[in-house]
């Protein structure tokens, strides 16, 4: 059955991209979502049958299609594996994939036939490759879901390609995750030279007795940094990011999509699968922990000021994914694993409300001409409300709980500046989502027209998508239509209850997210105590390496009601800092935004900056982009290709030509000429016998 589960929108995705222009759009977006929503029916039956076994390492399904490479003692089978890891993934995958396909079948509806066919197609082949990464059972399975998702990263970012910026945001894509796949790919190859197998259950067993390489930078080191390199191309992390707030030129449910539920969870997916290495790995994890951290920070100051609506959510998906990269950094796997389950449906929410916002204004992504939305737009409204309180990290929402569990679990474990720069970024989180829903939703209606953003980045109807009349912002506006007001009501949904799967100890929870991952972490270890510790990880390695304590077991009860204080005091501190976070954004984008306008332009040299997003693209194109084209044209090209790989080519052409004329001008056409030839050879050989 788990091959199923990536075949059924691997078949939709044949039939949309074959059939396509000869269907209807209703028959190309309903066999799309019927592809999807029948990935999630099996994926629901599958975590059932999981969920059916004894908990411990046996929690696993296996299911070996054939054997793929077999050379001597080596072997690769084409097996998918299903364990609490990958059946979390798949769900929300084909779970929040569906209510992305559903949503686009409205969004989407001003495309021509084939275009519509042609995007999802699209869709289904990303969302297929993404649950073959997922369910992968060895690195070279998950391999393929991982180019995979690259290339369909590329192929939808760059949808309406008749727009040069879409095509060079889509090729930035592609180019910019080479080189993190490149890294990858060498960690692979180290793995199978060291380990001599690539799968991830033997490669656990195999790492679990060896000493934690805690002095050393060793080869444990090495193959998960180069994992860890890869990961910042797919995962957005510095310097690697630069690609994903580019990646907003394709369609909104793309960015959806990319965004939560497929191709930037797959860094930190890949760290949660080989935790058994990177806990062996201290040194690795504290490069993982510091650039998980600098990347939460970076985005965020720059979120601050962006204007484009899709733009201030690619910002806080980069410092999300941050705040996911710290909390593995510090050995906090399954909290990590946790953050990137609740992300999924906050930013999924809030991209398609986005999205359902560009659509009522008839394309406008510049908030600053938006404003006074929320009677016109209530459902939009209040789904995005809920989305932006979760991921502020407001008390009893999902974000509330996993963003705890990291500054808990960072905290605890000494990282301490680390953890105040954890805070600060939660505090820039508050600031630029209410900073977003105050200048969209609040206030007055900004005057008509549409123009552009610092960026030049035009609206939505400019890059060939709806085909609709620009009516500017008069008139009545209307909400999102059902197809997308559903999917946007229940990711509100799992946006205030996602979260309730790990309450922590302190607050009476037993975080059962924990227990529930443990074996996946860490299958040689044993079953886990689901109870675990108060606010703990059983045998998560920390980047000192050590391992987080186990209360019950190790400690005195004084302590567990030590840590219990602690994770309230912090809990309570997060609260604070939350909820100062949404009141700076409302007094200066709700009541004074002539004073952040005042501040903007005494700072003109700080906002000048975060609005460029500190040059980075800038630099990069100074000290890469344009060296490399240099070299190119002036070695590469008129050098190596023209003179002397061309000079080589022509130079045996005009050596041959020349010969040909020489000896053509043997061939005199006499008889004559030919019979003497004959006699003179004929004495020659004669002579040459008789000197002999």
């Amino acid at each position: 059955m788990l091959s199923l589960i990536p075949l059924l929108p691997f078949t939709g995705f044949l039939i949309n991209a074959t059939l396509g222009r000869r269907l209807t759009k209703g028959v190309s977006g309903a066999v799309a979502c019927l592809a999807m929503l029948g990935a999630f029916a099996l994926s629901v039956v599958s975590a059932m049958r999981l969920l059916a076994l004894e908990p411990g390492p046996g929690r696993v399904i296996d299911e070996r299609l054939y054997t793929w490479i077999a050379a001597g003692s080596f072997h690769a089978d084409l097996a998918f594996r299903l364990d609490p890891l990958s059946m979390l993934m798949i769900l929300v995958v084909t779970g929040i994939g569906s209510l992305i396909h559903i949503y686009s079948t409205a969004y989407m509806h001003e495309e021509a036939s084939g275009e519509y066919a042609r995007y999802f197609s699209y869709l289904n082949l990303f969302a297929s490759f993404m649950l073959v990464l997922v369910l992968g059972a060895n690195l070279l399975v998950m391999f393929i879901g991982w180019e995979g998702v690259g290339l369909c990263s590329y192929l939808l970012i760059g949808f309406w390609f008749k727009k040069q910026s879409a095509n060079d945001a889509g090729k930035k894509a592609f180019v910019v995750n080479r080189i993190g796949d490149f890294a990858f790919i060498l960690g692979v190859a180290l793995t199978f030279v060291t380990f001599g197998t690539v799968d991830f259950h033997e490669l656990a067993l195999k790492v679990a007795p060896m000493a934690s390489e805690v002095a050393t930078f060793g080869t444990l080191s090495i193959i998960t940094l180069l994992f860890f390199i890869g990961a910042t191309g797919k995962s957005a992390q510095i310097p690697l990011y630069v690609w994903l707030p580019d990646a907003m030129e394709g369609p909104t449910p793309v960015s959806a999509l990319i965004h939560a539920a497929t191709m930037v969870t797959a860094g930190v997916y890949m760290i949660g699968r080989n935790a058994e290495l990177y806990a062996h790995a201290p040194q690795t994890l504290q490069i993982v922990a510091v650039i998980g951290a600098a990347t939460a920070l970076m985005a965020g100051t720059i979120g601050l000021v962006q204007n484009d609506i899709k733009r201030v959510l690619a910002y806080s998906t980069v410092s999300q994914l941050g705040y996911m990269f710290l909390a593995m950094g510090v050995g906090a796997f399954a909290g990590g694993i946790f953050h990137l389950y609740t992300h999924a449906f906050f930013k999924a929410l809030m991209f398609l409300g986005s999205g359902a916002v560009i659509h009522a204004l008839h394309g406008e992504q510049d908030i600053r001409r938006m404003g006074g939305l929320r009677k016109e737009l209530p459902i939009t409204y209040w789904t995005f409300l809920i989305g932006a309180l979760a991921i502020a990290g407001v008390p009893l929402l999902s974000g509330f709980f996993s963003k705890d569990e990291i500054l808990y679990q960072t905290f605890s474990t000494g990282h301490r500046v680390l953890w105040v720069v954890g805070a600060v970024t939660s505090l820039l989180t508050a600031i630029y989502m209410f900073r977003l829903v105050f200048l969209t939703f609040h206030g007055e209606r900004a005057a008509a027209g549409h123009g552009h953003d610092a960026h030049g980045h035009g609206a939505h109807g400019a890059h060939g998508g709806h085909g609709q009349d620009d009516h500017g912002h008069g008139g009545h506006l209307h909400d999102a239509p059902p197809a997308m007001a559903i999917p946007l009501v229940v990711l509100a949904l799992g946006s205030v209850l996602a979260g309730y799967v790990g309450v922590p100890h302190a607050l009476g929870g037993d975080n059962r997210i924990h227990g529930f991952l443990e074996s996946s972490f860490h299958p040689a270890s044993g079953a886990a105590d689901a109870h675990g510790a108060p606010g703990t990880v059983a045998h998560e390695a920390t980047p000192a390496g050590t391992a987080h304590a186990t209360a019950e077991a190790s400690t005195p009860a004084v302590d567990a009601h030590a840590a219990e204080q602690t994770e309230l005091t912090l809990m309570g501190v997060s609260s604070v800092i939350a909820l100062l976070g949404i009141g700076i954004a409302a007094y200066f984008f709700l009541f004074n935004r002539a004073l952040a306008d005042s501040i903007a332009r005494s700072f003109a040299a700080v906002h000048r900056t975060l609005l460029n997003k500190y040059w980075i693209d800038e630099l990069y194109d100074a000290t890469i982009v344009q060296p490399v084209k240099w070299v190119s044209d002036h070695v590469l090209w008129k050098v190596i290709d023209v003179w002397i790989i061309d000079g080589t080519v022509n130079g045996v052409g005009v050596f041959v030509r020349g010969s040909a004329a020489l000896i053509r001008m043997t061939q005199t056409g006499s008889i004559r000429t030919y019979a003497a030839s004959l006699v003179l050879g004929v004495v020659l050989v004669l002579g040459y016998y008789l000197m002999q």
